[in-house]
Protein backbone atom coordinates (compact mmCIF):
# COMPACT_ATOMS: atom_id res chain seq x y z
CA UNK A 1 0.00 0.00 0.00
CA UNK A 2 1.13 3.55 -0.82
CA UNK A 3 0.23 6.83 0.84
CA UNK A 4 -1.37 9.45 -1.38
CA UNK A 5 -3.01 12.84 -0.85
CA UNK A 6 -6.47 12.53 -2.40
CA UNK A 7 -8.83 15.34 -3.39
CA UNK A 8 -12.30 13.83 -2.78
CA UNK A 9 -14.20 16.62 -4.52
CA UNK A 10 -14.49 20.37 -4.98
CA UNK A 11 -14.08 22.38 -1.79
CA UNK A 12 -13.54 19.22 0.27
CA UNK A 13 -10.34 18.93 2.35
CA UNK A 14 -7.52 16.75 1.01
CA UNK A 15 -7.29 13.34 2.67
CA UNK A 16 -4.22 11.13 3.02
CA UNK A 17 -5.21 7.60 2.03
CA UNK A 18 -3.44 4.29 1.54
CA UNK A 19 -3.92 2.95 -1.99
CA UNK A 20 -2.73 -0.21 -3.77
CA UNK A 21 0.58 0.00 -5.59
CA UNK A 22 -0.86 -1.49 -8.79
CA UNK A 23 -4.02 -0.47 -10.67
CA UNK A 24 -7.27 -2.29 -9.84
CA UNK A 25 -7.18 -5.90 -11.05
CA UNK A 26 -3.46 -5.90 -11.90
CA UNK A 27 -1.30 -8.64 -10.38
CA UNK A 28 1.99 -7.38 -11.78
CA UNK A 29 3.50 -4.42 -13.57
CA UNK A 30 2.26 -4.13 -17.16
CA UNK A 31 4.70 -4.49 -20.03
CA UNK A 32 5.97 -0.99 -20.75
CA UNK A 33 4.80 0.48 -17.43
CA UNK A 34 7.06 2.12 -14.84
CA UNK A 35 6.82 2.59 -11.09
CA UNK A 36 8.25 5.95 -10.12
CA UNK A 37 9.27 6.82 -6.56
CA UNK A 38 8.17 10.44 -6.16
CA UNK A 39 10.85 12.95 -5.23
CA UNK A 40 8.82 16.12 -5.77
CA UNK A 41 5.43 17.08 -7.16
CA UNK A 42 4.47 20.69 -7.69
CA UNK A 43 1.48 22.57 -6.34
CA UNK A 44 0.31 25.07 -8.93
CA UNK A 45 -2.62 27.27 -9.73
CA UNK A 46 -4.28 24.43 -11.62
CA UNK A 47 -4.46 22.44 -8.39
CA UNK A 48 -6.21 25.38 -6.73
CA UNK A 49 -8.68 25.51 -9.63
CA UNK A 50 -9.27 21.76 -9.23
CA UNK A 51 -9.95 22.21 -5.53
CA UNK A 52 -12.42 25.00 -6.25
CA UNK A 53 -14.22 22.94 -8.91
CA UNK A 54 -13.39 25.32 -11.77
CA UNK A 55 -12.45 22.64 -14.32
CA UNK A 56 -15.15 20.62 -16.06
CA UNK A 57 -15.16 16.83 -16.29
CA UNK A 58 -12.76 16.10 -13.43
CA UNK A 59 -13.35 12.51 -12.17
CA UNK A 60 -13.13 13.12 -8.41
CA UNK A 61 -11.65 11.69 -6.27
CA UNK A 62 -8.26 12.45 -7.81
CA UNK A 63 -4.61 12.42 -6.80
CA UNK A 64 -3.40 15.90 -7.83
CA UNK A 65 0.09 16.58 -9.12
CA UNK A 66 0.58 16.79 -12.86
CA UNK A 67 4.26 17.79 -13.06
CA UNK A 68 6.64 15.56 -11.14
CA UNK A 69 10.16 14.28 -10.81
CA UNK A 70 11.08 10.89 -9.40
CA UNK A 71 13.38 7.90 -9.35
CA UNK A 72 12.57 4.80 -11.35
CA UNK A 73 11.82 1.96 -8.92
CA UNK A 74 10.67 -0.75 -11.34
CA UNK A 75 10.22 -1.17 -15.10
CA UNK A 76 7.90 -3.57 -16.89
CA UNK A 77 10.22 -4.93 -19.57
CA UNK A 78 12.22 -2.53 -21.73
CA UNK A 79 11.20 1.10 -22.08
CA UNK A 80 13.21 3.51 -24.23
CA UNK A 81 13.93 7.19 -23.64
CA UNK A 82 13.67 9.79 -26.47
CA UNK A 83 17.22 8.92 -27.58
CA UNK A 84 16.23 5.25 -27.93
CA UNK A 85 18.25 4.27 -24.87
CA UNK A 86 16.76 1.84 -22.33
CA UNK A 87 15.56 3.45 -19.12
CA UNK A 88 17.15 2.04 -15.96
CA UNK A 89 16.07 1.49 -12.37
CA UNK A 90 17.51 4.31 -10.26
CA UNK A 91 17.40 6.97 -12.97
CA UNK A 92 15.95 10.35 -12.04
CA UNK A 93 13.30 11.25 -14.61
CA UNK A 94 10.31 13.38 -15.33
CA UNK A 95 7.40 12.56 -17.64
CA UNK A 96 4.85 14.34 -19.77
CA UNK A 97 1.65 14.56 -17.77
CA UNK A 98 -0.42 14.41 -20.98
CA UNK A 99 -1.10 10.80 -21.90
CA UNK A 100 -3.19 9.00 -24.48
CA UNK A 101 -2.93 11.55 -27.28
CA UNK A 102 -4.18 9.48 -30.18
CA UNK A 103 -1.90 10.62 -33.03
CA UNK A 104 -4.71 9.84 -35.49
CA UNK A 105 -7.37 12.55 -35.12
CA UNK A 106 -7.63 15.71 -37.21
CA UNK A 107 -5.97 17.84 -34.51
CA UNK A 108 -3.03 15.47 -34.18
CA UNK A 109 -2.44 14.81 -37.87
CA UNK A 110 -3.63 17.89 -39.76
CA UNK A 111 -3.62 20.84 -37.35
CA UNK A 112 -0.45 19.55 -35.63
CA UNK A 113 -2.05 20.67 -32.36
CA UNK A 114 -1.94 17.61 -30.15
CA UNK A 115 -2.86 19.70 -27.10
CA UNK A 116 -6.39 19.80 -28.56
CA UNK A 117 -6.65 16.04 -29.12
CA UNK A 118 -10.02 14.92 -27.69
CA UNK A 119 -8.49 11.63 -26.48
CA UNK A 120 -5.79 13.21 -24.30
CA UNK A 121 -5.71 12.42 -20.59
CA UNK A 122 -3.67 14.24 -17.97
CA UNK A 123 -2.03 12.85 -14.85
CA UNK A 124 -3.29 14.55 -11.72
CA UNK A 125 -6.30 16.05 -13.50
CA UNK A 126 -8.36 13.67 -15.66
CA UNK A 127 -7.55 10.33 -13.98
CA UNK A 128 -9.51 9.19 -10.92
CA UNK A 129 -7.77 7.93 -7.80
CA UNK A 130 -9.93 4.84 -8.24
CA UNK A 131 -7.91 4.03 -11.38
CA UNK A 132 -4.56 3.93 -9.58
CA UNK A 133 -1.60 6.07 -8.58
CA UNK A 134 -2.02 8.49 -11.47
CA UNK A 135 -1.02 11.76 -9.81
CA UNK A 136 2.12 13.03 -8.15
CA UNK A 137 0.90 13.74 -4.61
CA UNK A 138 1.78 10.19 -3.62
CA UNK A 139 4.78 8.16 -2.54
CA UNK A 140 4.75 6.35 -5.89
CA UNK A 141 3.40 7.11 -9.37
CA UNK A 142 2.26 4.45 -11.84
CA UNK A 143 3.35 5.40 -15.35
CA UNK A 144 1.15 3.65 -17.87
CA UNK A 145 2.63 2.12 -21.02
CA UNK A 146 3.18 4.89 -23.56
CA UNK A 147 3.81 7.68 -21.06
CA UNK A 148 6.68 9.78 -22.42
CA UNK A 149 9.54 9.65 -19.92
CA UNK A 150 12.55 11.98 -19.99
CA UNK A 151 15.71 11.42 -17.89
CA UNK A 152 17.13 14.55 -16.33
CA UNK A 153 20.62 15.48 -17.55
CA UNK A 154 23.36 15.19 -14.92
CA UNK A 155 23.66 18.98 -14.86
CA UNK A 156 19.99 19.41 -13.90
CA UNK A 157 19.07 18.59 -10.31
CA UNK A 158 15.53 17.47 -9.36
CA UNK A 159 15.15 20.64 -7.28
CA UNK A 160 16.11 22.91 -10.17
CA UNK A 161 13.78 21.09 -12.54
CA UNK A 162 10.76 21.15 -10.25
CA UNK A 163 11.47 24.78 -9.30
CA UNK A 164 10.41 25.60 -12.84
CA UNK A 165 7.69 22.95 -12.85
CA UNK A 166 4.80 23.15 -15.29
CA UNK A 167 5.59 26.83 -15.77
CA UNK A 168 8.53 25.94 -18.00
CA UNK A 169 6.85 23.84 -20.74
CA UNK A 170 3.88 26.20 -20.68
CA UNK A 171 6.24 29.14 -21.11
CA UNK A 172 8.13 27.37 -23.92
CA UNK A 173 4.83 26.97 -25.77
CA UNK A 174 3.90 30.62 -25.14
CA UNK A 175 7.28 31.85 -26.38
CA UNK A 176 6.91 29.63 -29.46
CA UNK A 177 3.58 31.31 -30.15
CA UNK A 178 5.02 34.77 -29.46
CA UNK A 179 7.74 34.59 -32.14
CA UNK A 180 9.97 37.10 -30.36
CA UNK A 181 12.68 38.68 -32.50
CA UNK A 182 15.99 40.32 -31.64
CA UNK A 183 15.57 43.73 -30.02
CA UNK A 184 11.92 43.27 -29.02
CA UNK A 185 10.35 44.76 -25.95
CA UNK A 186 8.27 42.10 -24.22
CA UNK A 187 5.70 42.69 -21.49
CA UNK A 188 4.81 39.72 -19.28
CA UNK A 189 1.56 40.07 -17.36
CA UNK A 190 1.84 37.85 -14.30
CA UNK A 191 4.78 37.02 -12.04
CA UNK A 192 3.96 33.44 -11.11
CA UNK A 193 6.00 30.46 -12.32
CA UNK A 194 4.68 30.74 -15.91
CA UNK A 195 5.33 34.47 -16.09
CA UNK A 196 8.80 34.18 -14.58
CA UNK A 197 9.82 31.46 -17.04
CA UNK A 198 8.37 33.54 -19.89
CA UNK A 199 10.57 36.43 -18.74
CA UNK A 200 13.63 34.18 -18.83
CA UNK A 201 12.83 32.67 -22.21
CA UNK A 202 12.03 36.10 -23.69
CA UNK A 203 15.58 37.19 -22.85
CA UNK A 204 17.06 34.02 -24.34
CA UNK A 205 14.96 34.61 -27.47
CA UNK A 206 16.49 38.04 -28.07
CA UNK A 207 14.27 40.50 -26.25
CA UNK A 208 16.33 43.45 -25.08
CA UNK A 209 13.72 44.89 -22.74
CA UNK A 210 11.50 42.69 -20.55
CA UNK A 211 8.81 44.27 -18.37
CA UNK A 212 7.05 42.11 -15.77
CA UNK A 213 3.73 43.23 -14.29
CA UNK A 214 2.42 41.38 -11.25
CA UNK A 215 2.77 40.82 -7.52
CA UNK A 216 3.19 40.34 -4.66
CA UNK A 217 6.61 41.81 -3.95
CA UNK A 218 8.44 38.49 -3.40
CA UNK A 219 7.51 37.36 -6.90
CA UNK A 220 8.66 40.64 -8.42
CA UNK A 221 11.94 40.30 -6.54
CA UNK A 222 12.42 36.98 -8.34
CA UNK A 223 11.60 38.71 -11.65
CA UNK A 224 14.34 41.25 -10.94
CA UNK A 225 16.77 38.49 -9.95
CA UNK A 226 16.30 36.63 -13.24
CA UNK A 227 16.88 39.75 -15.33
CA UNK A 228 13.62 41.62 -15.87
CA UNK A 229 14.50 45.21 -16.81
CA UNK A 230 11.40 46.73 -15.22
CA UNK A 231 8.84 45.38 -12.75
CA UNK A 232 5.48 46.98 -12.01
CA UNK A 233 3.60 45.99 -8.85
CA UNK A 234 -0.15 45.88 -9.44
CA UNK A 235 -0.62 47.00 -5.83
CA UNK A 236 1.31 50.21 -6.47
CA UNK A 237 0.35 51.19 -10.03
CA UNK A 238 -3.16 51.60 -11.42
CA UNK A 239 -3.98 50.09 -14.83
CA UNK A 240 -3.72 53.56 -16.36
CA UNK A 241 -0.32 54.12 -14.76
CA UNK A 242 0.93 50.71 -15.92
CA UNK A 243 -0.17 51.45 -19.48
CA UNK A 244 1.51 54.84 -19.45
CA UNK A 245 4.71 53.37 -18.02
CA UNK A 246 4.90 50.79 -20.83
CA UNK A 247 4.33 53.50 -23.42
CA UNK A 248 6.99 55.71 -21.83
CA UNK A 249 9.47 52.82 -22.04
CA UNK A 250 8.70 52.20 -25.73
CA UNK A 251 8.68 55.72 -27.20
CA UNK A 252 4.90 55.79 -27.06
CA UNK A 253 4.40 52.69 -29.21
CA UNK A 254 3.76 49.91 -26.70
CA UNK A 255 5.32 46.46 -26.41
CA UNK A 256 6.26 44.48 -29.50
CA UNK A 257 4.98 41.34 -27.76
CA UNK A 258 2.79 41.00 -24.68
CA UNK A 259 2.27 37.66 -22.94
CA UNK A 260 -0.69 37.29 -20.58
CA UNK A 261 0.23 34.79 -17.82
CA UNK A 262 -1.85 36.19 -14.97
CA UNK A 263 -5.12 34.25 -15.13
CA UNK A 264 -7.03 37.50 -14.54
CA UNK A 265 -9.63 38.28 -17.20
CA UNK A 266 -9.24 42.06 -16.88
CA UNK A 267 -5.55 41.73 -17.70
CA UNK A 268 -6.51 40.95 -21.30
CA UNK A 269 -8.08 44.38 -21.84
CA UNK A 270 -4.95 45.97 -20.41
CA UNK A 271 -2.65 43.77 -22.47
CA UNK A 272 -4.40 44.63 -25.73
CA UNK A 273 -3.92 48.30 -24.96
CA UNK A 274 -0.23 48.09 -24.07
CA UNK A 275 0.76 46.14 -27.21
CA UNK A 276 1.91 48.27 -30.13
CA UNK A 277 0.20 48.54 -33.50
CA UNK A 278 1.08 45.47 -35.61
CA UNK A 279 2.30 43.75 -32.44
CA UNK A 280 1.49 40.32 -31.05
CA UNK A 281 -0.52 39.36 -27.95
CA UNK A 282 -0.31 35.80 -26.56
CA UNK A 283 -2.88 34.67 -24.00
CA UNK A 284 -1.68 31.67 -21.97
CA UNK A 285 -2.95 32.38 -18.45
CA UNK A 286 -6.71 31.94 -18.99
CA UNK A 287 -6.80 28.24 -18.10
CA UNK A 288 -10.22 28.49 -16.45
CA UNK A 289 -13.30 30.59 -17.14
CA UNK A 290 -12.95 33.61 -14.86
CA UNK A 291 -15.51 35.76 -16.63
CA UNK A 292 -16.04 38.07 -19.57
CA UNK A 293 -14.40 41.33 -20.61
CA UNK A 294 -15.42 44.09 -23.00
CA UNK A 295 -13.39 44.39 -26.19
CA UNK A 296 -13.91 46.88 -29.00
CA UNK A 297 -12.95 44.87 -32.10
CA UNK A 298 -12.28 48.02 -34.12
CA UNK A 299 -10.21 49.99 -31.63
CA UNK A 300 -8.53 47.16 -29.71
CA UNK A 301 -7.69 44.75 -32.53
CA UNK A 302 -8.50 45.66 -36.11
CA UNK A 303 -7.35 49.29 -36.30
CA UNK A 304 -4.21 48.30 -34.40
CA UNK A 305 -3.52 45.50 -36.89
CA UNK A 306 -2.96 43.40 -33.75
CA UNK A 307 -2.34 39.67 -33.78
CA UNK A 308 -3.92 37.79 -30.86
CA UNK A 309 -2.91 34.17 -30.21
CA UNK A 310 -4.20 31.70 -27.65
CA UNK A 311 -1.90 29.09 -26.14
CA UNK A 312 -3.25 25.90 -24.57
CA UNK A 313 -1.18 23.34 -22.67
CA UNK A 314 2.09 21.85 -23.83
CA UNK A 315 3.40 18.78 -25.60
CA UNK A 316 6.54 16.67 -25.25
CA UNK A 317 8.60 19.00 -27.43
CA UNK A 318 7.97 21.87 -25.00
CA UNK A 319 9.02 19.76 -22.02
CA UNK A 320 12.14 18.49 -23.83
CA UNK A 321 13.19 21.99 -24.89
CA UNK A 322 12.60 23.34 -21.40
CA UNK A 323 14.83 20.67 -19.89
CA UNK A 324 17.62 21.49 -22.34
CA UNK A 325 17.36 25.20 -21.48
CA UNK A 326 17.52 24.50 -17.74
CA UNK A 327 20.47 22.16 -18.18
CA UNK A 328 22.36 24.85 -20.15
CA UNK A 329 21.37 27.98 -18.24
CA UNK A 330 20.66 26.59 -14.77
CA UNK A 331 23.46 28.38 -12.97
CA UNK A 332 22.45 31.68 -14.53
CA UNK A 333 18.77 31.56 -13.56
CA UNK A 334 18.65 29.04 -10.68
CA UNK A 335 15.01 28.03 -10.95
CA UNK A 336 15.29 26.21 -7.61
CA UNK A 337 15.26 29.63 -5.93
CA UNK A 338 11.61 29.97 -6.96
CA UNK A 339 10.81 27.27 -4.35
CA UNK A 340 9.33 28.92 -1.28
CA UNK A 341 8.42 25.80 0.69
CA UNK A 342 8.06 22.02 0.51
CA UNK A 343 5.09 20.28 2.16
CA UNK A 344 4.49 16.70 3.26
CA UNK A 345 1.39 14.80 2.14
CA UNK A 346 -0.35 15.65 5.40
CA UNK A 347 0.26 19.35 4.70
CA UNK A 348 -1.41 19.38 1.29
CA UNK A 349 -4.33 21.52 2.46
CA UNK A 350 -1.95 24.16 3.76
CA UNK A 351 -0.01 24.02 0.49
CA UNK A 352 -3.19 24.68 -1.51
CA UNK A 353 -4.16 27.57 0.74
CA UNK A 354 -0.71 29.15 0.50
CA UNK A 355 -0.73 28.92 -3.31
CA UNK A 356 -4.28 30.27 -3.51
CA UNK A 357 -3.30 33.32 -1.43
CA UNK A 358 0.02 33.97 -3.25
CA UNK A 359 2.15 33.27 -0.17
CA UNK A 360 4.58 31.26 -2.29
CA UNK A 361 6.37 31.60 -5.58
CA UNK A 362 6.61 27.82 -5.98
CA UNK A 363 5.22 25.22 -3.59
CA UNK A 364 6.14 21.52 -3.67
CA UNK A 365 4.77 18.29 -2.27
CA UNK A 366 7.58 16.07 -0.95
CA UNK A 367 6.05 12.70 0.04
CA UNK A 368 9.24 11.80 1.91
CA UNK A 369 8.67 14.51 4.54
Amino acid sequence: MVKAAVMPGPNVPIEVRELPLLPPGAKRLEEGAILLRTLYSEVCGTDVHLHHGRLAGVPYPIIPGHVNVGEIAEIGGTVLDPDSQPLRVGQVVTFLDVHGTCGRCWYCTVAKASTRCPARKVYGITYSANEGLLGGWAEMIYLKPGVRVLPLPESLSPERYIGAGCGMPTAVHAIERAEITLGDTVVVQGSGPVGLSCAILAQLSGATQVIVIGGPAKRLQEAQRIGADVTLDIAEFTPEQRLQRVRDLTHGRGADVTIEASGVAQAVTEGLAMTRDAGRYVIVGQYTDVGDIRVNPHLDINRKHLEVRGCWGSDFSHMWRGVQVMAKHGERYQWERFITRSYGLEEANQALDDVAHYRTVKALIDPRR
